[in-house]
């Protein structure tokens, strides 16, 4: 054990009521971030006495928003934050982990593995470049990642046709979302509000911008993004199949 997750705390009762059947699971998660996660530097060792609150909690929390069996994507998981106690907690979702670096992604990868997550995948790539290659979802999730402009750029052209994106923020949510409400109606936003959930169980509350899209997923630029992948897909497709017939 490293001497960042000896100072790992034990779990408050709340825990045990947020997970459930899945709290051995959720103990083991944050084992892993504590030890190996500190070690290939996912989490600072500052963050370890208070993972079970920050970080477990705040993120299982986001359920409270999220419609029963859905599909998620989150954006820039990094080491499993929101997506893994996401699933964890719920498993009626399907869950995609996206990440760009290969060492969160190998994380992600043991952590899906060793707790069993069958509704959980991981996806190594940038957001902005999986448009049309990735299946849309009907929920684009994320936390930390980016201002909320520059983050709705990445992950509202994901979703599907009236889908949502519900992103963990801090104390600057209100004021991200004034500054972005302009960006997101170009991205084709419909509606956007900030929310608190958790009572009961987090204090304070976790904060979540969530962002209503119409039937243009990202705007303009996003259709073309999935019409030029169409276009390549079956391209490639009529290729492989002259190659099969030859």
């Amino acid at each position: 054990m490293t001497e960042a997750a000896a100072e790992l705390p034990a779990p408050p009762e709340q825990a045990r009521t947020v997970f459930g059947d899945r709290f051995a699971d959720a103990l083991r998660y944050a084992g892993l971030l504590a030890d190996v996660g500190v070690q290939r530097g996912l989490i600072g060792p500052r963050e370890v006495p208070r993972l079970w609150e920050r970080h477990l909690l705040n993120c299982a929390v986001l359920s409270e928003v999220i419609d029963q069996d859905v599909s998620v994507c989150d954006v820039g998981s990094g080491a499993g934050l929101p997506g893994i106690p996401l699933a964890l907690v719920r498993p009626d979702l399907k869950i995609t982990l996206l990440e760009p670096l290969l060492r969160r992604t190998t994380f992600l990868e043991e952590v899906v593995k060793l707790l069993g997550l069958a509704n959980v995948t991981v996806v190594r790539g940038r957001a902005e470049e999986m448009v049309g290659l990735l299946a849309p979802v009907d929920v684009v999730t994320a936390r930390a990642v980016a201002p909320l402009e520059r983050l709705a750029g990445w992950g509202l052209p994901l979703l599907r046709p009236h889908g949502e994106m519900a992103v963990l923020k801090g104390d600057t949510a209100e004021e991200e979302l004034k500054t972005a409400r302009a960006a997101l109606g170009r991205l084709g936003a419909v509606g956007a509000t900030v929310v608190h959930v958790g009572e009961g169980i987090v204090d304070p509350l976790s904060t979540v911008v969530r962002v209503q899209v119409g039937e243009s997923p990202g705007g303009v630029r996003a259709a073309t993004r999935r019409a030029k992948a169409a276009r390549a897909h079956r391209a490639a497709r009529k290729g492989g199949a002259g190659r099969r017939r030859r």
